[in-house]
């Protein structure tokens, strides 16, 4: 007797696993008297056996002995070798059964063609000038390999710096997904842009420095006839994650291996990212212009998918849409999520005063969805899901509600029509203080939202933060000269700075005490979210930033409590509440 757990490992070790060839493998070596030989030879063993009848059992040795060879060797024509074997196992042609999929030698397959392919192709010849292919030499025979690179380009960009999934190691990230299927999972950058007509509107939310998972696929002609005569043709093929998960081949539909978990990984990668949250939320970087909203704060991680519910994700103060990475690689892994919903980031100054900041938000909203969809035909986007952390909780409420003229009233007793303005500051001041529901917006999630004010705001740090702050240029001139010129009719007569994010986020702040005595309005769902640190009550507690009595809302949906620190985007319990939220909303 044995122990079991050795029979197991002795029965499943395979190239992969133990870099030795796997049982079955080395019972076709001993069938056809081919194992001394192999032992004493390993190249002239496999040509032995590749002179063969080749029968299922000996295709599949064949591309694991290839495999175990090129690992021996470096030799970029044994992995291909491996690759092709592997794919004709897995795809005889007509004539031939079909492998099937509680063979353990299918995965192995399917992982050797995918190992083989990301060894055999070279990456920097994709992207190379000019590169549509060649003909490799191999131990089968020469192998003409094709390539359109039209399959480059992608939501407006070039794709290039293709990276072996294999090889990178993911930091930052909780948990790594990796779809199993067939090919090779790559890694790209946007490495330049096309130059063709509405390329430039596919590129409008894609961030340049976003990493795209890719997935090459060799597909070769009639793959088990053409071993017999040595002549064999190919063409690559890759397909992007948001393009298609599967892929046809010889009338069946076979997923496509992709890595969602490195690709995002990879773009979070370097610390002019990271920085950007504090350059941003004290010099307000990201709002250049006053009088009209740009539509690039608002970032897609794929190209507009009609038919795919918008997810929009909004940070909080001295943050950046990269505190939601967590949250984006479950998502995107949820085999019933990805396809239901697509993922929207907004980025904006988080220094800015709040109604300025949620003015912006809300006209980058509109414009991004009236320029995505003029005509109104996709009722996914209609259908708009908005979650915000923290500051960002109060910007997703202001698209919720219905202020009427109440935060107006805060300012001035006289109406706007009264005030001496001009035409861009009339746009600016009312953009900024009266709020009506969006009409595409259906559900809205509130994560350690201070809906009435942060008690760290109150001390020395807060004000300190806050003097820090320096605002655009035009935000502060704005400011300024609207005072100036309406000092008699203002509540507000001086200022010795504009007024900031903090200033607003204080308790008793009069727009913080208008938010919140501000209704969801009927027709959009609501949902809570709070931190709470420790084990003690939850009434009495707090996330180190904001109590759990400021971050209750009466009149949710739902309301979920989570023991964590403020910096909650990320926590298990967030992640799957929000999972719970988004099956609701899709109805699943």
């Amino acid at each position: 007797m044995v122990d079991a757990r050795e029979v197991h490992r002795t029965l499943t070790a395979n190239v992969l696993t133990s870099g030795r060839p796997s049982v079955p493998s080395w019972q076709v070596l001993q069938r056809t008297g081919l194992y001394e030989l192999f032992q004493a030879d390993p190249s002239a063993g496999i040509a032995a056996l590749g002179a063969l009848e080749l029968s299922d059992g000996r295709v599949f040795a064949l591309a694991e002995l290839s495999f175990w060879l090129g690992e021996k060797t470096g030799d970029r024509a044994r992995y291909l070798a491996a690759a092709v074997y592997a794919y004709a196992f897995l795809f005889p042609g007509e004539a031939n059964t079909k492998p099937l999929a509680t063979d353990p030698r299918y995965r192995l397959a399917c992982d050797l063609y995918n190992r083989g392919l990301t060894e055999g192709i070279e990456e920097r010849k994709l992207t190379g000038s000019g590169w549509a292919g060649e003909r490799i030499q191999t131990p089968l025979g020469d192998l003409d390999i094709a390539f359109d690179r039209s399959e480059l380009e992608w939501s407006g960009w070039l794709l290039g710096d293709f990276l072996p999934a294999a090889y990178l190691e993911v930091r930052g990230l909780r948990n790594r997904y990796r779809r199993p299927g067939i090919g090779a999972p790559l890694v790209a950058s946007l490495a330049a842009p096309v130059s063709s007509a509405g390329a430039e509107q596919l590129r409008a939310h894609i961030p340049p420095r976003l990493k795209v998972p890719v997935t090459a696929f060799l597909r070769i002609e009639n793959a088990r006839a053409a071993l017999a005569s040595g002549s064999l043709h190919a063409r690559i093929e890759l397909f992007s994650e948001d393009e298609t998960r599967r892929v046809e081949v010889e009338g069946q539909s076979v997923p496509l291996e992709f890595e969602t978990s490195s690709a995002l990984a990879y773009s979070l990668e370097g610390p002019p990212i990271w920085w950007s949250e504090i350059r941003d939320f004290l010099y307000g970087g990201v709002v250049p212009r006053i009088t009209a909203a740009s539509q690039d704060q608002v970032l897609f991680l794929e190209p507009y998918q009609p038919g795919r519910i918008p997810v929009v994700l909004v940070h909080g103060t001295a943050s950046s849409a990269l505190r939601w990475a967590e949250l984006v690689n479950e998502l995107k892994s949820d085999p019933l999520l990805s396809q239901r919903y697509q993922i929207w980031l907004y980025r904006y100054d988080s220094g800015n005063p709040i109604g300025f900041s949620a003015g912006v938000f809300r006209q980058a909203l509109s414009e991004t969805a009236l320029a995505l969809d003029p005509e109104r035909n996709d009722r996914a986007l209609e259908q708009m899901v908005v979650i915000g952390h923290s500051q960002g909780g109060l910007l997703t409420k202001l698209t919720a509600v219905d202020s009427g003229d109440r935060f107006w009233r805060n300012l001035s007793n006289k109406p706007p029509a009264a005030l001496d303005m001009d035409l861009a500051q009339r746009a600016v001041v009312e953009r900024s203080t009266f709020f009506t529901p969006l009409p595409f917006v259906k559900r809205v999630v509130f994560i350690a939202t201070p809906h009435r004010g942060s008690y760290l705001t109150l001390q020395r740090l807060g004000r300190w933060a806050a003097s820090l702050v320096e605002l655009p240029n035009t935000v502060s001139q704005v400011t300024f000269d609207f005072v100036a010129r309406n000092r008699d009719d203002l509540l507000i007569r001086d200022l010795d700075r504009p007024i900031t994010s903090i200033d607003n986020m204080t308790p008793g702040n009069p727009f913080l005490k208008t938010l919140s005595s501000l209704p969801v309005v009927p027709g959009i769902v609501a949902h809570s979210i709070i931190a709470v640190e420790g084990t003690g009550p939850v009434y009495q507690g707090a996330d180190g930033v904001v109590k759990y009595k400021s971050a209750h809302l009466d009149g949710v949906e739902s309301e979920r409590v989570v023991r964590s620190g403020h910096s909650c985007q990320g926590h298990p319990d967030t992640i799957e509440e929000v999972r719970r939220i988004l099956r609701e909303h899709a109805g699943m």
